[in-house]
């Protein structure tokens, strides 16, 4: 299984509620979650085949931006 990593401006439980619609319309995703604790609000998508391009679309739809985080051997080979 696949798991995505996203920066995002999902703040709040009642932001997570407005964006859950999108987010459970992308496809091939098996659960995601949002970290509110985390300063950067991460949202963590899990599932086989899970396009990062279309979780960002989504995100974007229900009105919050999206970054996808690229762990340290990520960001010396994008």
């Amino acid at each position: 299984m696949k798991t995505l990593k996203f920066k995002t401006n999902i703040n709040c439980t009642t932001c997570m509620f407005t964006a859950k619609p999108f987010l459970d319309k992308v496809p091939n995703i098996m659960g995601w979650e949002v970290d509110l604790k985390d300063p950067e609000k991460t949202l963590t998508v899990k599932g086989d085949h899970v396009n990062s391009g279309n979780v960002i679309d989504m995100v974007q739809q229900a009105g919050y931006q999206a970054e996808e985080k690229k762990g340290f051997l990520g960001k010396l080979f994008s």
